[in-house]
């Protein structure tokens, strides 16, 4: 139990990170953490550096492991497993893809084009942005493991109902399937290739990323430091029923990953906002930003979009509502 509790203090909390900040706000700024100011400065700073290494450490690890899972091997998995088993595959398969839901849109016309049941690899779509490793390790870092699990859990519940009730109203004749090319083979490559590999992404992801996630930083820090505490609770409060519906409506208009919302869901959190409402935002910004609708569009068509939106619209709210409710 110690070193479980030194491992999450510091490698994921990263309170000798913490302590630095502090020290080099204080000391070296010469501003004092009691202060607006002080406190903005270390929240920005620190939630900023915290984020960028977990960043690095959490995409290379994950997409090293992702290696020996490319398209084609996960098309050969998804392709043996039929039913109920098919959509929790594709939704556990979804957790090994570090992406926001704009990357996994390419993978998800990849799986289609290969002829797998639509249901399958809506499960995959809806998980992949929502619940992947990377995004359960970060989470722990900011809110601990019952919270990481939670938000995991209700993820791919949704994954999996999302896909039965794609297939069980048999909407697959709304989707446009393209011809995709098989990537270098899996047995080809050397310890050297998936090393690259995994820099490589590391490297892409900060590329569009890193814009959200400072942006993310700071309006956290905003919440957190200077919108007083009562201008939160009249919107975002348990006192407000339509709460967990604003939530889910603000995060649509927003474009990040999971990077990006955790300072802002920080910052409510410490506002006293309910752990229902803030799943809501986060699911509602990774899962139906309308930057990654817009690309879906280009492959998903009628009934299916709407299915899907109406689909994801109606579960993050209820997911919210259900924790709240709970008063988890």
């Amino acid at each position: 139990m110690v070193i479980f509790q030194w491992i999450n203090d510091q490698l994921f909390k990263m309170t000798w990170l913490f302590e630095t900040v502090e020290w080099l706000v204080e000391d070296v700024f010469g501003l004092a953490m009691t202060t607006r100011i002080g406190e903005s400065v270390h929240f920005f700073i620190y939630d900023t550096v915290k984020i960028f290494i977990l960043l690095t450490a959490v995409i290379f690890l994950i997409s090293y492991i992702q290696s020996y899972f490319p398209p084609e091997r996960t098309k050969q998995l998804l392709g043996n497993v039929k039913g109920f088993l098919g959509y929790v595959t594709g939704a556990l398969l979804g957790t090994l893809t570090p992406f926001c839901s704009c990357s996994s849109i390419p993978i998800f016309i990849g799986f289609t084009s290969s002829g797998l049941p639509v249901g399958v690899t809506f499960s995959f779509l809806i998980s992949s942005p929502m619940v992947d490793l990377a995004s359960f390790i970060m989470l722990m870092s900011f809110f601990g493991f019952q919270f990481s699990i939670i938000y995991v859990v209700v993820g791919l519940i949704l994954a999996i109902v999302g896909g039965y009730i794609i297939d069980r109203f048999n909407l697959g004749r709304d989707i446009v399937r393209y011809n995709t090319a098989m990537a270098k083979p899996i047995d080809e490559l050397t310890v050297k290739d998936r090393m690259d590999f995994s820099i490589e992404q590391v490297k892409d992801i900060f590329k569009r990323v890193w814009l959200y996630v400072l942006g993310g930083v700071l309006i956290g820090a905003l919440i957190h430091n200077w919108i007083p505490e009562s201008y939160i609770t009249a919107i975002l409060g348990e006192d407000n029923p339509f709460a967990v519906v604003i939530a889910t409506l603000i995060g649509m208009p927003i474009y990040a990953d999971i990077f990006g919302t955790l300072p802002i869901a920080e910052a409510l959190l410490a506002k006293g906002v309910s752990v229902g409402t803030i799943l809501s935002f986060m699911m509602s910004v990774v899962a139906l930003s309308l930057p990654s609708l817009i690309m879906l569009s280009k492959v998903v068509k009628g009934r299916l979009m709407i299915a899907f939106v109406s689909i994801m619209f109606t579960g993050i709210i209820l997911i919210g509502y259900l924790f709240n409710l709970l008063n988890i």
